[in-house]
């Protein structure tokens, strides 16, 4: 019953932890300069949705996919701002051991990430490519495991093997950690694009003082967004760059709770869903 307890308030202590250390300062990758983008609430989702984990562009115009996590309905919600529901997409049998996040490539194809792993001990780690074919889902399964991961589950406090934030860009799935310990160190991993059972490869880490829940990269490349408990972060891509080597830009959402999704509308503009379903429109502007 005490263990039970324990990983029920655990989370509740991360997320204040993250909103009283604000933005990391520096953590040997360079400091991170304030973000100018203004966020307000635009929307909510109806009570029938239950929950937002993930978000992604429509192929319908204005129209965004989410879905909920762990416990939830193996379904997509189709919906529109302020937040109306437009269809209902059922994907049983497909399991929903722990959908954490969605991404979408140019043809149009949406990738569930299946990697929810709080306690760093699932052995069934996937994320499904679903395209839809004549109106119906089809479906391929791209299955893989960590390179660094020995132990299912891991010492408590070396449970850096959930992962709530992934995003398509060239081919290739990047994926982001969330640390379910104090240390807050973000790995970032890639992934093939393609059906098939894969090793990820581990490319780089950074300490960011908070959890990271979704990730998004901007429709030009230029821009990968990373939502935190508290706040996003903003890191410039460049090729042959390591990611968190660049320029690195921090903007604190202290009015929207457990955000669990994100998604860019344009290069400067994203959305972001809580897990109450409340929604935030956030655009930056570049200083002058």
């Amino acid at each position: 019953m005490l263990h039970l307890l324990r990983d029920a308030l655990f989370p509740v202590l991360v997320f204040l932890h993250a909103v009283l250390i604000g933005a990391p300062a520096n953590h040997g990758r360079g400091s991170f300069q304030r973000a100018h983008c203004k966020v307000r609430k635009i929307g909510r989702l109806p009570r029938s949705v239950r929950e937002s984990s993930g978000l992604a562009c429509a192929d319908t115009l204005g129209g965004f996919w989410t879905h909920g996590d762990g416990g939830t309905p193996a379904q997509l919600t189709e919906f529109s701002l302020p937040g109306t529901v437009r269809r209902r997409l059922d994907l049983a049998p497909l399991p929903n051991r722990d959908w954490e996040d969605l991404a979408r490539d140019p043809t149009g194809r949406l990738y569930i990430g299946d990697f929810g792993n709080n306690r760093s001990q699932r052995r069934d780690l996937a994320i499904y490519r679903l395209s839809l074919r004549g109106g119906r889902p089809n479906v391929d399964t791209i299955a893989f495991r960590y390179p660094d991961q020995t132990a299912f589950p891991p010492h408590r406090g070396h449970r850096n093997f959930d992962c709530e934030a992934f995003y398509f860009y060239q081919d290739t799935l990047h994926l982001f950690s969330k640390d379910r310990s104090l240390r807050q160190l973000t790995k970032h991993y890639v992934l093939p694009a393609h059906p098939g059972r894969y090793v990820a490869v581990l490319r780089d880490s950074i300490r960011l003082g908070r959890p990271i829940t979704a990730a998004d990269i901007s429709p030009d490349g230029s821009t990968v967004a990373l939502l935190g408990y508290g706040g996003v972060f903003l890191f410039t891509n460049a090729p042959g760059r390591p990611l968190f080597d660049g320029p690195k830009r921090f903007r604190a959402l202290p009015t929207t709770g457990q955000a669990e999704g994100l998604v860019f509308l344009t290069d400067s503009t994203f959305l972001v869903s809580n897990e109450r379903g409340r929604l935030f429109g956030g655009s930056r502007r570049e200083r002058r």
